[in-house]
């Protein structure tokens, strides 16, 4: 599992959301959760921004390169 595959995920279980309802908030599809959790796939750029807007954490500490 990549950095942000396991910051994502860890994120979103101390929200206490399932994959479904982190989807719906954020406008995602349930599938694009799974896939960027299990590191299979990553988001763009734009997404990126709006997952660390929304979890109120930097680009930066979801891409592991700060704690």
């Amino acid at each position: 599992m990549n950095k942000f595959a396991s910051k994502f995920k860890e994120l979103r279980e101390e929200k206490g959301l399932s994959q479904v309802e982190l989807a719906k908030e954020l406008g995602f599809t349930q599938s694009a959760i799974a896939k960027w959790e299990s590191g299979d796939r990553n988001p763009s750029l734009d997404l990126l921004v709006t997952i660390a807007r929304y979890f109120k954490v930097t680009t930066d500490y979801l891409l592991g390169l700060e704690d």
